[in-house]
């Protein structure tokens, strides 16, 4: 958002979708570990994964863009990575080293965003590279889930295929996420400076 938009505030389109997301995350654990149905758990979370880019695309389409937008969106997306795939590791599905690495990950991203709002620095849009290893984690988890099964039952052979396919995604996902995250050290610098300078101004 430029300084020349208006903030369209909290009720949009945008956010209602990004809400919606969220709360479809407690039915994916219900799904995953209260039902038999592995599968349907796998596909939902595919489908939340997938529908990253759309509330992105909606505040855009619709000059709706919105502060409350800018935070919520990247807020959204790290609550069903790490929800996502926190579940998948506990249902055996993707292994602890794997789901360790990532979180490591989002808990400093989380971290330093906290850290640099107590400084008072400006806003920092996501870096469409972020946006492209969720999405990446995001394709990784439901195929690490549909290429297992419960208690270890023996894998179809399209299970073994598949799963060389969801190794390929997920490693590069993780491998670019961690990029990432470094390359928002210039944007966070560039925001702390700004944000000082502002608060001079005033």
């Amino acid at each position: 958002m430029t300084e020349d938009e208006d903030d369209a505030g909290w009720f949009t389109w945008p956010n209602a979708i990004t809400l919606v997301r969220l709360a479809l995350l407690p039915v994916f654990f219900w799904l995953l570990f209260s039902t038999n149905h592995r599968a349907v758990a796998a596909w939902l979370l595919a489908a939340l994964g997938a529908t990253d880019w759309i509330d992105g695309f909606v505040a855009r389409r619709l000059h709706q863009v919105s502060n409350v937008g800018k935070i919520l969106d990247p807020t959204a997306d790290r609550l069903l990575v790490i929800g996502g795939l926190l579940a998948v590791a506990a249902a055996n599905g993707v292994p602890w080293w794997f789901a360790l690495a990532t979180l490591a990950r989002e808990l400093i991203v989380s971290i330093l965003t906290l850290v640099l709002a107590a400084l008072g620095a400006a806003r920092i849009n996501v870096l469409r590279w972020g946006k492209v290893s969720t999405f990446a984690l995001m394709t990784s988890f439901p195929l690490f889930l549909l290429t297992t099964n419960p208690h270890h039952a023996a894998l179809q052979p399209w299970q073994h295929d598949a799963r060389i396919g969801c190794w390929v995604i997920g490693a590069m996902g993780l491998s670019l996420s961690w990029l990432v995250l470094f390359g928002y050290v210039r944007p966070a610098l560039s925001a702390l400076r700004a944000g000082r300078q502002g608060r001079r101004i005033l």
